[in-house]
């Protein structure tokens, strides 16, 4: 039995219309998904303000030799010590083969530098140090002018008071279940009294 265009009001493009509505339906349902997949991966992605934070400028105009000021800084304590020549003398006389740890910990150099005092510390002559203020063991953070490794008189060093790491004026772990030397952030120079973090 044959159907005449008469029989079938749509004639050939009955399956053309279909096909349309079968493809902007998944035309449809592809836009649907690919805005839900945005949303859940643009969520993912760090909110304005920890964005504004990850860089901080510190102004260390006020800090004096043989003192200490500390930042918050992504939500941890970042020590900016400005160290006296008898500090600068005691962490340079160190031999990196005394050293529990030695590797530099700071993501300035290369991974595999040694933890010399000169890959510490900022600056040539070795005045500026900063570093995280978090103890590598548990979390803790430690004193400073305390422990085995501060001068005479308690300048430079720190003691983890938690668990009893003693780092030395360079901030690298000397004594105690501290597996690693403070870390140093990534850290620059914008000026004489300006230090930029992140």
């Amino acid at each position: 039995m044959t159907v005449s265009h008469a029989d079938d009001p749509a004639g050939d493009h009955g399956a053309t219309r279909r096909d349309f509505l079968y493809y902007a339906t998944a035309g449809a349902g592809a836009v649907a998904t690919g805005a839900a997949a945005w949303t859940l991966i643009n969520q993912m992605n760090p909110s304005a303000d920890v964005q504004a934070l990850s860089s901080i400028m510190v102004d260390v105009s006020g800090v004096e030799p043989g003192t200490q000021l500390t930042v918050k800084w992504l939500g941890k304590p970042v020590f900016f010590r400005r160290r006296t020549p008898e500090e600068i003398e005691a962490g340079r006389a160190v031999e990196v083969s005394e050293l529990m740890d030695p590797l530099a910990r700071n993501p300035n150099l290369d991974d595999t530098d040694p933890a010399t005092d000169e890959n510490r510390t900022m600056d040539e002559a070795g005045e500026w140090l900063v570093q995280i203020g978090v103890c590598t063991h548990l979390g803790c953070v430690p004193i400073v002018n305390a422990g085995d490794y501060a001068l005479e008189g308690g300048v430079g060093g720190w003691f983890c008071p938690c668990h009893g790491s003693h780092y030395d004026t360079s901030g690298r772990i000397r004594r105690g279940p501290a597996p690693e030397n403070l870390h140093i952030p990534v850290a620059t120079f914008v000026d004489e009294t300006t230090i930029q973090l992140g």
